[in-house]
């Protein structure tokens, strides 16, 4: 643990993305009192208001609600659906992975053919249809990111899988006599969460633009709880007479993004033996 601690504070990358994503998670828990405003409230006299009128830090939108009081909130949404959407994928494309990667054969064919299948659609469009499914809302949101990014995680399991059974301890152990099962768990598990932490933490920008996108379509979050997503499709029919509108939400979403990333990355170059120094 403290030579972790201790790679970890060296990486700027790192450092950098838990910065990001640390203010990202405050803003999250403690967005009732950072918020200037409430979030539905609605301030008539100050419509479309520039940021920094009438106390409106960002501004206001085309109903008079502030704009930073908004982001704040949907700081919430955004790590809400990361967390479940990358929890649902990596849990279920773990254990796809790794029945896919141990014992091979027919079902770990079946599985990846399935897989491929998966991966043929592009991400959102494979979300979007998942939603016309399910319907709009949070909840199915998350589900559908979740469901999306199954492929993609049995397919990082599988190799990793595939890498570590091969190894001398696999193969002594089997040996010695050690079923399926406790070669899995004790040998095959502890090795691969390395791979799994590092490829969730990059998978949380892509479920934070998929949520975006979804509300930015009107299948995600619903009115009047605020979404980066929805905040900017309501603000694309004011960019020229309140660009404001679609800056703030704009930035907030690529600063998140960039956060994970970076956090992703040092993880990668902390975790994999292969990096290291």
């Amino acid at each position: 643990m403290k030579s972790f601690l201790r790679r970890f504070v060296k990486s700027k990358s790192a450092v950098a993305g838990f910065l990001i994503i640390s203010i990202n998670i405050i803003f999250a828990l403690f967005a009732p009192y950072i918020a200037t405003h409430q979030f539905d409230d609605m301030d008539f006299m100050y419509i479309l208001a520039k940021p920094g009128e009438g106390g409106h830090i960002f501004g206001t939108d085309d109903f008079g609600r502030d704009i930073f009081t908004r982001l704040v909130y949907g700081s919430r949404i955004s790590l809400l659906v990361g967390v479940i959407s990358v929890g649902i994928g990596a849990f279920i494309g773990s254990i796809l992975g790794i029945i896919a990667g141990y014992f091979e054969g027919f079902l770990g064919a079946l599985i990846m053919r399935f897989n491929d299948a998966l991966l043929s659609f592009p991400y959102v469009l494979l979300a979007i249809a998942m939603m016309a499914v399910l319907g709009p809302g949070l909840f199915n949101a998350m589900i559908a990111i979740g469901i999306v990014m199954i492929p993609s995680f049995a397919r990082v399991i599988r190799s990793a899988v595939l890498n570590i059974k091969e190894e001398t301890f696999v193969t002594a152990a089997k040996v010695l006599g050690a079923s399926n099962m406790r070669v899995i768990f004790s040998h095959i598990l502890p090795n691969i969460v390395p791979s799994l932490i590092i490829y969730s933490s990059l998978n949380f920008s892509g479920a934070v633009i998929s949520e975006a996108t979804l509300s930015f379509l009107g299948l995600g979050i619903q009115p009047p709880t605020p979404s980066w997503g929805s905040m900017l499709s309501e603000a694309k029919d004011f960019l020229q007479v309140a660009p404001h509108m679609a800056i703030f939400p704009g930035l907030a979403i690529l600063i998140t993004c960039v956060g994970f990333n970076l956090l992703g990355d040092g993880l990668r170059d902390i975790l994999d033996p292969r990096l290291r120094k």
